[in-house]
This record gives C-alpha cells, structure tokens and sequence, in this order.
C-alpha cells in the first residue's frame, strides 16, 4: 500500500501592503479586538470583571479538574515516548545538514529565563514553605505540618507542580512546531501543527482560529507570570529602599508602583524585542543565566548546604517514584470535609499550575521551536524537559531548602514564613545576612528580576508577532510590537488593580482551557507524522 504524500505547503492569507504588510489581517485584528474589549472591560467595569471572572473560574475548575489532569499525564508521556523510542528520538528536528544556530549554554539560558526563570524567583522559596506547612499528606491525617515529617512531601509536591509536567506543556508545543516547520516546511505558526488532522483546511478558518486562541493564551499566560514578577519587583524595590509610596495601607503593591514598575519593565521589554533574537534576547538570557548561577552559587555556600543536598536527593527519589499516580489522581468534593479541603487544594495549586502551563506553552513553545532548529528529538527532550527540571529541583531545595531549615531551626523566628509571597526571598535574605550584605544581595535579585521579566515580555512579543505574521520569523513592523508591548502592560496593570494576581490567575485559567484541547491535537498529530516518517523509506532523516 503507497504512503500518501505529507503537507509541506501551507498557503495563509497576509496582506500585500498597507499597515497590516506581511500580517494575517483575520488573526492580528481579531486577537487585538479580543485583548483591547478584555482590558477595557477590566478598566471600565472592574468589580463586574471581577465577579464574572471569578465565576467562571470556579466552574472551570470544578467541571474540567479531570480534563486538566489527564491532559497534563499525556503531554509527559508522549515526550518520553518519543525521546526513549530509538529511531523516532533520532529524528531531527529540520534537515540533514541543519545546525544548531546557538550553542548549548545560549539555547538552554533562553529556553530557561524564557520558560520559567520569573516564577522561579518568587516560587523557589515561597512553594516548598507553603507545603511544609500544608499538604495533602497534611489534610490526609498523615503527617504534622511545620513539622519536619512534612520536608519531603512537601518536595514532592513542589517538584510535580515544577518539573516533568510544566516542561512538558512547553515541549510538546515546541517539538511539534519544529518537527512541521523545519522538518516539513510548514510555517512557523501554531496551526501548522495540526496539519496531518486537518490538512489544507488549516489555511482558512479553522487554521485562524486556532492562531487566534494561541494568540489571546499567550497573552493571558505571560500576563500571569509578569504579575508575579511585578510583584516580587516592587517588594524589592521597597527592600532596597526607594519608597514608602510604592506599597499601599495594607502592604500591597500601589497602583502607582504597578504603573512605573510596568512602565519600566515593558519600555524595557520593547526595546529589546525591536532588537530581535539573536541580540537583545540573547544577550539578556546570558546575563539571567550569570546572574542566577550566582545567586545560586550563594545559596549552595552560605545557605542550609547539607539540608538542601538532603531534600534534593531524597526528594528526587520520591518524585521519581510518587510521579506515575500523581499524574491520573483527581480528588472530588463528595461532601465529606477532607474530601472539600482535598479538591479545593488541588483547584488552588495543580489545577492552577497545570492552566498556567497550558496558557504559557504557546509562547514558549514557539520559542523553544525558533531557538531549537537542528537537534534530534531526544536532544529536545532532555534540553527541555529533564535539564530545566532539574535546575528548578536544585533551585527549590537550596534556596527554599534554606528558608525551611531556618523556620525550623528558629534562627528565623517566623520573619520568612510570616512574610508575603513576593517578599519571602528577601525576608531570607535578611535573615542570612547582615543589613547591608542584605541591601547588596536585594540589588542582585531586583536586576536578576528586571531581566527575567525583559526577556520574558519581549519574547513573548516577538512570538506573538511570528503567530500573526503566518509563521514568518523575519523582522516585524515597529508598530505592532509596540502594540503588544503595551497591550501586555495594560493587561496587567488593570486585572492588578481590579483584584490583584487572583484576577489574573482567573482570566489565565479561562484563556488556557480552548488552548489546551489544541494541545491535545498537537500530540495526537506529532505522533501519527512521526509513525508515518518511520514508514516511508523516502523521507529525509
């Protein structure tokens, strides 16, 4: 029987000329409509915002709980598959005489600051001491929490919330996206990895779309991340002393810090994207990387050493063994108080966590799909999936690590664990060190965050811009990247100033969900091309 010949063109529609020049005018308009109505609405009519939005999010997390699990123990196995199968994790991804356009240090750098370097400033503390204080081995009965029983499952969940699972999210999109643009030919844009299910049909509606939904997903998805590092910025900001006026009465964040930290952050962001990948991102995930190898290089000499190599290694192995059934487990509210409390945990942190991946994956899917040209699947696999793991498990255990032994021991006297989230780093911080190593260390962390969130919002920029240009890499109108630039900005200053990051995290989980049945098609078609490229002998490997 003849195998029947694979899609290597992909005809979309862009305009000739005019503002909209190499742009797909169904996907760039109506993906700024979507955005502009959402940050009008939010501006407009805040506390309607504010409760419609916080309606829905409870129903999604309710009703999809068990769609957001099993999707997520899909995404990880098919990366796995793919990477232990012998010849499909020998395929590369683009031609045979393909390179790698960037070297292992800059393709990893970028890949990580853009994936997750943010969140784990604010998390790589602020996670394990919230498990070490409740989780559900704590709500089953079975365990203390605060106590030192709860070190290790505490760990356990934090790595299953920071590990395989998110990396997977991003590397599905990012591989599925490489496999058909360099391999096949197709266009650098989301829709074309769906091209074995739908076909030439993706270049009309069905193929806007789903660029369309990836557009508003990325939006909301690094909306949420730029929350958090606003957050975390202006507590620092505040540490090192710049003013009074940048929290409110109750210690939050000021709508007048929000505007010039984004102000700041954005104007910064744009500059950088105009610049393009190859020097402004590049450059700037460089600098992360030095930066953050620093910082961690500090934690492993000054901090709790012995008991963050103890929590990474004991916590690896429960990870590693707890994983399989962590994947599938979805916990009900069937009336009874441990069954409330265990499902209203899981909404609050997997479920959460597992939309914020889903809504993040298609900007860093492109992402990692632009910088990741040349190298076989299983090269992919390990870079973007088992290497960031790890970096993240050693983040948690050494910088978090240090946090928990100082609660424990006393030497902390509840300043770290009383802190807010954002502050917690440098609540610790203070404790280590004396008030002006303190100052000196708080500047580190302050310009580590300021280029975290640079790179993370001028990347997004440019991905959203290759998605409305049809794939197309090349360099895009000043205009539009401008647009995106404060579209973001005004995006999470006003879902900021109506509920916080709570209204954020809401609008993500909302965005992730459609994006997230698009994903799912994404596995289902990289799977059944890379079968149908085993079978045919023609194929260039």
């Amino acid at each position: 029987m003849a195998i029947p010949p694979q899609l290597t063109e992909l005809a979309i529609e862009t305009a000739d000329s005019g503002f909209y020049r190499g742009f797909s005018k169904a996907v760039t308009i109506t993906g700024k409509m979507l955005i502009s109505l959402l940050i009008l609405w939010a501006v407009v009519f805040p506390q309607s915002a504010a409760d419609i939005l916080s309606a829905l999010n409870t129903i999604i997390l309710t009703t999809f709980n068990y769609w957001y699990v099993l999707v997520m123990a899909f995404f990880v196995s098919v990366c796995f598959l793919l990477a232990i199968w012998p010849k499909a994790g020998a395929i590369k991804l683009g031609l045979t005489d393909d390179k790698p356009e960037f070297s292992r240090f800059s393709w990893f750098s970028m890949m990580f600051g853009a994936g997750i370097g943010i969140g784990m400033l604010t998390f790589a503390t602020a996670e394990p001491m919230y498990h070490f204080q409740n989780n559900p081995n704590v709500i089953l009965g079975q365990i203390a929490g605060s106590s030192a029983e709860t070190v290790r499952p505490a760990y356990v969940w934090s790595f299953f919330h920071w590990g395989f699972s998110a990396w997977a999210a991003y590397a599905i999109v990012g591989l599925s996206l490489a496999f058909f643009s360099y391999r096949r030919g197709l266009p650098l844009t989301i829709r074309s990895a769906l091209a074995p299910l739908f076909g030439e049909r993706l270049s009309g509606g069905i193929g806007h779309a789903v660029d369309i939904v990836a557009v508003v997903a990325t939006v909301l998805g690094v909306s949420q991340t730029l929350g958090f590092g606003v957050e975390q910025f202006i507590a620092g900001l505040y540490r090192i002393g710049v003013g009074d006026w940048l929290l409110d009465e109750v210690g939050k964040p000021s709508n007048a810090a929000i505007v010039v930290a984004l102000t700041v952050i954005m104007g910064a962001s744009t500059l950088s994207a105009l610049s393009g990948v190859g020097k402004g991102i590049k450059w700037l995930s460089n600098i992360n990387m030095g930066l953050s190898v620093f910082l961690l290089t500090f934690f492993l000499l000054f901090g709790s050493t012995f008991f963050g190599l103890n929590a990474l290694i004991n916590g690896v192995f429960d990870y590693l063994i707890a994983l399989p059934p962590m994947l599938v487990t979805v916990w009900v509210d069937d009336g009874t108080a441990v069954s409330k409390s265990l499902s209203a945990w899981q909404g609050g942190w997997s479920i959460f966590y597992w939309a914020w991946w889903i809504a993040f994956a298609p900007f860093v899917g492109v992402f990692l799909a632009r910088i990741s040209r040349g190298r076989s699947i299983r090269e992919y696999v390990i870079g973007a999936v088992i290497v960031p793991s790890l970096m993240c498990f050693i983040w948690f255990t050494f910088v978090g690590g240090t946090a928990i032994d100082l609660e424990l021991s006393g030497a902390a006297n509840g300043e770290i664990i009383n802190a807010a989230q954002q502050d917690q780093l440098f609540a610790m911080l203070g404790v280590i060190l004396n008030d002006t190593w303190a100052w000196v260390f708080a500047v580190i962390v302050v310009i580590l965050l300021l280029t975290y969130l640079v790179t993370s919002a001028d990347s997004a920029v440019l991905i959203i811009n290759t998605i409305n240009a049809a794939g197309n890499e090349g360099p895009k109108a000043r205009p539009h990247i401008i647009f995106w630039g404060a579209a973001l900005a005004l995006v999470v200053g006003a879902l900021l100033m109506i509920g916080g990051l709570a209204a954020i995290k809401t609008a993500m989980v909302i965005g992730a969900l459609p994006f997230s049945a698009v994903m799912v098609l994404m596995g289902i078609a990289l799977v059944k091309a890379i079968l149908h490229e085993m079978r045919d002998p023609h194929t260039e490997s």
